[in-house]
């Protein structure tokens, strides 16, 4: 009788073992499989693109690209500083874009220095920024709320970025020489 027990129990785990063995080989051809389909629409997406180029098409929007992975949407936080409220200047012509709205950099401070001083903007968005017009940190300060608008539908793939870093609050402290105001609100400057 204990001779019969201990054959079904290696029985089974003999069983158990090539189970095991036939799931790891599966997962690993599985895995195989995904690197070799993410490789191959990789170098579909090369070729489209150097086509497009040879063509002279512009790439889609980022928008228009459906995209699996897309982060989280956080809401942006409460401001922590008051600032006084300013009268919105009157708008101009409606058939202007944002960069010919702009109004000039306020006096004092650092309203000369450039956008990337601004958290939450990287080169890209100032190489946007730049295209429209928008270079200095005082021209961010200086939006009017329409202005801003204007801009922020300017932005493309970046729209909705201004609010939600908080640009213009950044910029005015800025602009207002308020180093130490901006660092107790948004954090040490680079």
């Amino acid at each position: 009788m204990n001779q019969m027990s201990s054959d079904a129990t290696g029985a089974i785990t003999g069983a158990h073992l090539a189970l095991i063995v036939i799931l790891a080989i599966a997962a690993i051809l599985v895995i195989w499989w995904g690197r070799r389909l993410r490789r191959r629409r990789r170098e579909t997406e090369r070729q489209v693109e150097a086509r497009r180029e040879a063509a002279g098409e512009a790439a889609p929007a980022a928008a228009d690209v459906p995209s699996i992975e897309r982060p989280p949407v956080t809401p942006s936080p409460s401001p922590l500083v008051d600032l006084p409220a300013e009268p919105a200047p009157p708008v101009a012509a409606p058939q202007t874009t944002s960069a010919e709205v702009i109004t000039p950099a306020p006096a004092g401070g650092d309203a000369d220095a450039p956008v990337t001083l601004l958290k939450g903007l990287g080169p890209k968005v100032a190489a946007r920024l730049g295209e429209l017009g928008v270079t200095t940190v005082g021209q961010i300060a200086a939006l009017s709320p329409a202005e801003a608008e204007a801009l922020d539908a300017d932005l493309g793939s970046f729209k909705g970025r201004m609010a939600r870093d908080r640009w213009i609050e950044q910029a005015r402290l800025l602009a207002a020489g308020d180093r130490a105001g901006f660092e107790a609100t948004f954090g040490k400057l680079g």
